[in-house]
């Protein structure tokens, strides 16, 4: 049941992110009163311990484990209200005030970069977006095309019928003879009939010869891998992003890898939010704001930009326009390790 299934995944996003997130300020009416901690014996001096860090009171009920339980899937502990309006509109800011040591007030990059993928999928489920079974965008258009190319066929042989013996009529021939072709390719790619040529000629490599050999005898099978890899690796776009970021301050002795790595996982928490929205938006039939939304990407890297690393107009305009190329480098390296990870694995 996909309702089911998106449920899960969301609860699982944040119950992994709490886990990674660290806890500060909690209230410490539990249930036992220890002198020593429970975890490591230490003596107690304060509502957690000084050596290893427990809570000097842990709760022994049913209701605590379900108030950790909440506390885990929904509150954060109140950051997640202060951190998605910076991200949104000041996240060269909330970036910058991160890396600076403003720790616990905020999501932590990686904290957030998880939830915001499990929610995304969780979204994305539900919707009936990554039904396989439903019809896709691709297969949509493909069918619209066919349509078109066999009403301009119908309305070129009403010509032809209509037209006296000579050129015009060989003329009508060839062009008729011309959309067959291109319909018989349609109803080729329509039927999964893509193939490539295993020949001394042909250039292309052998990986990818098996992976559609692969997908043309399962596609089904291959587009739930794809998907299911994505869910299981998306945290490779980091690692996949920090070298092109690099690549804007190349000698910048002011910026370190761990400045640009959180840049990088707040700026992809972001867009993992920009798709939740998009997907919501088409279930609500607004697929033309849905649009739009491929319009923010480089205006908000712009202000990440230029806020975090404090730059001009002028520098921060030109890398940005560096980094929405490199955006799509690494987004299609991401789908060539999906592909090789998910239908070859």
């Amino acid at each position: 049941m996909p309702d089911l299934e998106a449920l899960g995944d969301a609860v699982t996003g944040a119950v992994l992110a709490g886990a990674v997130e660290p806890r500060a300020g909690q209230s410490a009416s539990d249930h036992t009163h220890e002198a020593n901690c429970l975890n490591c014996g230490t003596k107690l001096a304060g509502a957690y311990c000084a050596v290893c860090g427990q809570k000097a009171h842990v709760h022994r009920s049913l209701r605590g484990f379900f108030q950790d339980m909440v506390q885990g899937l929904f509150n954060f502990e109140g950051k997640i209200w202060r951190t998605l309006p910076m991200l949104a509109w000041r996240p060269g800011e909330l970036t910058r005030r991160y890396i600076a040591g403003e720790r616990a007030r905020f999501v932590s990059p990686i904290a957030l970069y998880l939830f915001s993928v499990f929610l995304t999928f969780a979204v994305l489920n539900l919707t009936g977006t990554l039904d396989h079974n439903a019809p896709s965008a691709i297969d949509t258009g493909i069918g619209t095309a066919v349509r078109e190319q066999k009403a301009g066929i119908a309305k070129l042989e009403k010509q032809r019928a209509a037209t006296a013996a000579g050129a015009a009529v060989a003329a009508l021939d060839r062009k008729i003879a011309s959309e067959k072709t291109g319909l018989a390719q349609l109803e080729n790619v329509r039927h999964g009939g893509f193939t490539t040529k295993a020949g001394s000629n042909d250039q292309t490599p052998a990986w990818l010869r098996e992976v559609i050999g692969k997908a043309q005898k399962n596609p089904e099978l291959a587009i739930y891998k794809v998907q299911d890899a994505a869910s299981k690796f998306s945290w490779l776009l980091i690692p996949l992003s920090i070298p092109f970021l690099w690549l804007l301050f190349p000698f910048s002795r002011r910026y370190r890898l761990y400045d640009h790595t959180v840049f990088v996982t707040y700026s992809l928490s972001f867009m993992m939010m920009l798709v939740i929205a998009g997907g919501l938006l088409v279930v609500a039939g607004s697929s033309g704001i849905a649009g739009l939304l491929f319009l923010v990407p480089p205006f908000h890297m712009y202000r990440q930009l230029k806020g975090a690393y404090q730059l001009g107009r002028f520098g921060a305009l030109w890398r940005t326009t560096a980094l929405t190329i490199f955006a799509f480098v690494a987004a299609l390296l991401f789908f060539i390790l999906l592909v090789a990870l998910g239908v070859l694995g």
